[in-house]
Order: C-alpha cells, then sequence, then structure tokens
C-alpha cells in the first residue's frame, strides 16, 4: 500500500511538475505575443475573430463528442478504441465544416460584419485539422506525457504566434489572428504525431466508439454548455453592441481566461487520471481530491485576484492607452476567474467516478440560468456591459455551491472540509493584497507601481506560507527543491 500510493505520489508530482511548467512557459509567451499583438492591432480586430470563437469551440466540442475523457477513463484503452475514435473525429469534422462553411453568410449577417464570411470560412479551418490530432491527444494525457506535451505546446506558440506578429506588422489586421489560430492547431498535431508512435490503421470499426457513447454523450453535452457558459456574453455581446466594444471584453476576456487556465490546464492534464487509479479505494480518492483542491487555491487566488489588483497598471503599461476600457471588466472576470480552476477539480471529480450524468445537469442548469440572468439583465434592468459582466460573474462565483454538492454525494466530502480547503488561501490572498496596497499606494509611476506590487505582493505570500507553515506549500517548496538539486 505504501509503495504504490509513494509511487502515485512521485508519478502524480512529476505530471504536475510538467504540466505546471508547460503552462506557465504558454502563458509567458501567450502574455508576450498577447502585448505584441494588443499594440499592433485594434479592439475591431479582436472583436471580428472574438465573436468567432463560440462557433470553433461548440464544433471542437462536437468533433471529439466526450470520447477524449472516455479513452482516458478505460484501463487500459486499445489501439482499436484510439483507432475507432480517430475515424469518428475526421468524418464528423468534415461534416460539420461543410455545415459551417454554408452558414458563413448567416454568421455574418447576425453579427452585422460582412467581413465574417471569408474570415470564418478560414478560421473553422482550425477545428477541422484539430480533429486529426485529437486520438493522439487522448493517447498523451492517457500516459500522463506531460514533459512531450509541453515541448508541442511550446513549439506550436512560437511558430502561430510569430506568424501572427509577422502579419499584424504588415498590416493585415484580423486575419493576422486568424492565421495565429490555424497554424497553432497544426503544429500541435505534428508534434502529436512525432511523440506518439500510434498511427490509424484503415480498418474502420466504430463497435468502440458505441461503447463508450452512453458515458461520452453526457461529456459532449456538458464540454458544449462549458463551451456555451465561457462564450455567451461574447455571442450577445457581438450581436447587440458596437464590435469595439465587444473587442474591448474579448481582450479582458482573453487576459483573465489565459491567467485561469495556467491553473486549469496544470490540473487539467493530471487530476483525471489520477482520481481514476484511485477509484477503487472512496477514502484514498477523497484525500487525493482534498489535496488537489489546496493546490488549485494555493495558486488559482493569487494569481487571480493579484491580476485583478494590478490590472489597472498591467493595461497602461504594457497593453498601451487604447485598452483601458477594458480595465474594469478585467478586474470583474478575475475575481470570478478565482473560482474557475476550483470547477475544474471538481467537474474531473464527477468524470473520474464515472458519473457524467452529474457532470452534464450541473453544467447544463448553470448555462440556462447564465443566459437568463445575462439576457434578463441587458433587457430590464442595465445596457452597460460592466453591469451585465458584475451579475454573470456573482453567480458564477455562487454555482459553486452545486459542485459541492455533487462532491458530498460522490465521496462525501463535507462541507466543513471544502471551506478548510479553500477558504484559508483566499483570506492569505486578500490580507497580502490589502497590506501590499498600503505599502505602495504612495507610487505615482505606474511602471514602479506595477513591478513593485508584484514583488511585494510575492514576497508577502510566499512570507506568510513560510510563517503559517501551509503544508501544502511545504510540499511544492520541498518537491522544486530537489528537483533542481537533482537537475544539477
Amino acid at each position: 500500500m505504501y509503495d504504490s500510493t509513494q509511487h502515485l505520489k512521485e508519478r502524480t508530482g512529476q505530471s504536475l511538475f510538467w504540466s505546471m511548467l508547460n503552462n506557465g512557459t504558454l502563458q509567458v509567451l501567450n502574455i508576450l505575443f498577447g502585448v505584441v499583438l494588443a499594440r499592433l492591432l485594434s479592439p475591431g480586430d479582436y472583436g471580428i475573430v472574438g465573436v468567432l470563437t463560440i462557433f470553433t469551440l461548440i464544433a471542437g466540442n462536437l468533433q471529439s463528442s466526450g470520447f477524449t475523457q472516455a479513452l482516458i477513463n478505460l484501463k487500459p484503452p486499445k489501439d482499436e478504441d484510439y483507432n475507432s475514435v480517430f475515424w469518428f473525429n475526421v468524418i464528423v469534422s468534415i461534416f460539420l465544416y461543410a455545415i459551417l462553411w454554408v452558414c458563413a453568410p448567416l454568421i455574418a449577417d447576425f453579427f452585422h460584419q460582412p467581413v465574417l464570411v471569408d474570415v470564418s470560412r478560414f478560421v473553422f479551418l482550425a477545428f477541422f485539422i484539430s480533429s486529426f490530432g485529437i486520438a493522439h491527444a487522448a493517447y498523451l494525457s492517457k500516459n500522463m506525457m506531460n514533459r512531450e506535451v509541453a515541448i508541442i505546446n511550446l513549439i506550436a506558440l512560437l511558430c502561430s504566434g510569430g506568424i501572427g506578429i509577422v502579419l499584424a506588422f504588415n498590416g493585415y489586421k484580423y486575419w493576422a489572428l486568424a492565421w495565429q489560430q490555424v497554424i497553432y492547431i497544426t503544429v500541435l498535431n505534428i508534434g502529436r504525431y512525432y511523440f506518439v508512435k500510434w498511427r490509424p490503421s484503415w480498418r474502420i470499426d466504430f463497435g468502440p466508439v458505441k461503447r463508450m457513447f452512453g458515458f461520452a454523450v453526457n461529456i459532449l453535452f456538458t464540454n458544449i454548455i462549458n463551451t456555451l457558459s465561457g462564450q455567451v456574453l461574447t455571442f450577445i455581446f457581438g450581436r447587440f453592441f458596437p464590435i469595439a466594444q465587444v473587442g474591448n471584453f474579448s481582450q479582458a476576456n482573453k487576459w483573465n481566461t489565459q491567467a485561469n487556465t495556467f491553473i486549469s490546464g496544470t490540473m487539467s492534464q493530471v487530476i483525471q487520471t489520477v482520481l481514476v487509479s484511485v477509484s477503487d479505494d472512496k477514502e484514498r480518492q477523497k484525500r487525493v481530491f482534498r489535496k488537489m483542491l489546496r493546490f488549485t487555491s494555493f495558486f488559482a487566488f493569487p494569481v487571480m485576484l493579484g491580476l485583478a489588483f494590478v490590472s489597472r497598471e498591467f493595461v497602461e503599461v504594457v497593453l498601451g492607452e487604447k485598452w483601458v476600457e477594458c480595465i474594469p471588466l478585467l478586474q470583474v472576470l478575475c475575481v470570478a476567474g478565482a473560482f474557475m480552476p476550483l470547477y475544474t477539480v471538481y467537474q474531473h471529480l464527477a468524470i473520474g467516478c464515472k458519473r457524467s450524468d452529474l457532470y452534464l445537469w450541473c453544467n447544463v442548469g448553470q448555462i440556462v440560468l447564465q443566459i437568463g440572468i445575462t439576457l434578463l439583465c441587458y433587457y430590464y434592468y442595465s445596457k452597460s456591459i460592466i453591469v451585465v459582466v458584475t451579475l454573470y460573474s456573482i453567480f458564477t462565483i455562487l454555482w459553486l455551491v452545486s459542485w459541492q454538492i455533487v462532491a458530498k454525494r460522490l465521496i462525501n466530502l463535507k462541507w466543513g472540509e471544502a471551506i478548510v480547503d479553500i477558504a484559508p488561501f483566499a483570506i492569505i490572498t486578500f490580507a497580502v493584497l490589502a497590506l501590499t496596497h498600503l505599502a505602495t499606494f504612495w507610487i505615482n509611476n505606474p511602471v514602479w507601481l506595477l513591478v513593485i506590487k508584484v514583488i511585494v505582493a510575492i514576497a508577502l505570500y510566499i512570507a506568510t506560507m513560510k510563517i503559517v507553515k501551509v503544508k501544502i506549500f511545504e510540499e511544492c517548496w520541498d518537491f522544486a527543491r530537489k528537483k533542481i538539486t537533482r537537475n544539477k
């Protein structure tokens, strides 16, 4: 028992290390590329490509149809399982692309933007190309090949970001963002084929897909719901507001998403595989889940609330004065974004316990209420973007209660246990940011204010973790120290 526990702990630690390195490196590069593109492009350019995101993501959900998670849940998946999912993805994506090609004029008319006809047809190529690598991505995730994933993502981001900047610099406007998406997916697939030695065969058998369908279909609908939840505001704003305002929201949402995706992405690459591996022992699964909850809270609150704290200086100094209107939107989104990585942990618990039905209905309830609140607010209360975003964000935070109810049912995670795992990190973060404000409020230069706020907040947070002797911090510190010592 000790050996298996120690092995799982070491393997999880290694996977989290590479996953965090992967996401951390990607976020740093995304920041650099995002800053350059934000300075070269206008809010309108971001608005044009931003309103198409919901179509691309939903099409991607339909083509994968939840079979990625279904493959990860198999113990272990066989070659015919991967092959069946591969051909299903490719065939579905061909039909979806044909439908979206035909619908391009309708999309352009809905958003009152004629240029979207050509732009959408090109951007939609990204999800079609991605269908050839979905089975390979599942293979990498199932085998916890996070080092390889880190390398693939890094190369894809460097290639796509570099090409996007070159095109933007040469005046291609929104086409720079469109090409960036297509190039990223293309390079990503090339990397997956390089590291994964499995290859699809021409023997097409949809038997494995049929056997996985009952589980996968709930994941499919839930992924679509999650996509709607994440993109519903862009979609609604694209219909009712000027494209420049949509661009400001898209820019704010982009930085919020990049920040919380750093934590969510790290956990997503590891947590389901780990929870599935201990699913036969509910008490052990509960311990693993609580540790993941603490680990996520430890990073999520300082990163997200910290970004909200420095958002004004960040936008003014890094992005430029033309983006100042997105500052209040970014602040509100980041507060809600601090809780989004916790959603990821709870959702993967439901998937790991093979309860995709609970996963589905929690997300259905969320999106229905979110859309209702958004439209009611717009039509009957306020047509201000910031008011709509604020109400939307408050609801997002409160809906986490529904996921705690699910966790209570699945692993008997008590409310007090969840609060003990989450609340201390939120409280410490608020205290640290308050002290940082008191220590820096007298600084007038925005550049120095940004730099000093970040340094002081990080130093205070680490010092507090050491003084209070937070166990999850000590474990992370010891693991990092051992990793550095071993590499030397």
